[in-house]
């Protein structure tokens, strides 16, 4: 009896033995994929159990049971991520767990361009591929009320970058790196402007820095045209730039800037008031931001297009009539 005993103790040692190696075996091999790479999504408060099947059923093939098992074993008390996940062929089930642990999740980017206004960041982030307009239903008004911005109107107050998300995540904490990017570029610009400039306040500040970002065609313009806006609030002359009727005909405009809407009056005519609009009219970027604080020392109170993307700078309005009738009249 004893000898039986001691016979099925034996096998049931090598079976234990057999399994643990094959165990370990399967754990040092690359999982087995039903396509070259799969998504497995992970939902929030998920378990290891339900971790595992969740892989399984997005295509990694292999038992349930038994990746659920390696996850607990493995895990030692480590907590996996929500998300959507990415696994490729040659991940061993440490490396698909690595994952889940650090949250290493899909990550999708959108671009939000210098000189854009809010409609157009709002319309970039609705069609950006796999982020959830969490923002759809909401107004201007109410995106700023849920980025703790409470009456500030939005226009400008986005940083204009590529931002990186997780698959599936909302619009609003893309908007929320954005505002905050932009909080930090503005207080550094703000931080390194020149003295005595015809600027109160950072907002205001951010203001012109909009206005050069839609004035300048060529990157070597821009602390100049940013001086010639300078010298003019300096002097109280208007400002008299396109770019901020355009914005303030909004829906009006047909694309064709003309003489009655220079004398229209709007909030955003700096043709018909002097001084700063009263709200940005597009993002600025960090050179935009930099020249309107750091403006060049040109005397220069005109400038007009050559036609080539660069400006024509004049200091008398006499010199300024010669430019536009050499570069915009031909003669």
């Amino acid at each position: 009896m004893v000898r039986v005993v001691r016979r099925l103790f034996a096998v049931l040692l090598i079976a234990l033995l057999a399994l643990g190696a094959a165990g370990w075996w399967w754990s040092t091999q690359p999982l087995k994929l039903a396509a070259a790479k799969v998504e497995i999504s992970v939902p929030g408060g998920s378990s290891l159990r339900t971790a595992a099947a969740q892989a399984v059923a997005g295509g990694v093939q292999t038992p349930p049971v038994l990746l659920a098992l390696y996850f607990r074993l493995a895990a030692r008390g480590q907590t996996i991520k929500p998300g959507e996940y990415e696994v490729t062929r040659g991940m061993k089930p440490a490396d698909l767990l690595g994952k889940l642990v650090r949250g290493d999740r899909i990550m999708l980017a959108v671009t939000l361009v210098e000189g854009w206004t809010f409609k157009q960041v709002r319309a970039a982030l609705a069609k950006a591929q796999h982020l959830k307009s969490d923002t759809a239903t909401m107004s201007d008004a109410d995106i700023m009320q849920a980025l703790g911005r409470p009456g500030i109107n939005p226009e400008g107050r986005f940083f204009p970058d590529t931002y990186h998300y997780a698959k599936n995540s909302g619009d609003l904490a893309v908007l929320r790196q954005s505002l905050q990017l932009m909080d930090k570029r503005l207080a550094a610009a703000w931080d390194a402007r020149m003295p005595n400039l015809p600027l109160k306040t950072d907002d205001e500040a951010l203001t012109l820095a909009s206005i050069v970002e839609k004035e300048t065609g060529q990157t070597q313009d821009r602390a100049d045209v940013a001086a010639v806006f300078v010298n003019r609030l300096r002097i109280g002359m208007r400002l008299q730039t396109d770019p901020t009727v355009i914005y303030g005909l909004g829906q009006q405009f047909d694309g064709n800037l003309k003489r009655s809407h220079l004398n229209t009056d709007t909030p955003y005519n700096t043709y018909t008031r002097t001084g700063l609009p009263p709200t940005p009219i597009a993002m600025p970027g960090k050179a935009a931001l930099m020249a309107a604080v750091q403006p060049s020392g040109s005397k220069a109170l005109y400038f007009v297009a050559r036609g080539d993307g660069s400006s024509q700078f004049s200091e008398s309005l006499s010199e300024h009539n010669r430019a536009v009738n050499r570069y915009q009249r031909g003669r």
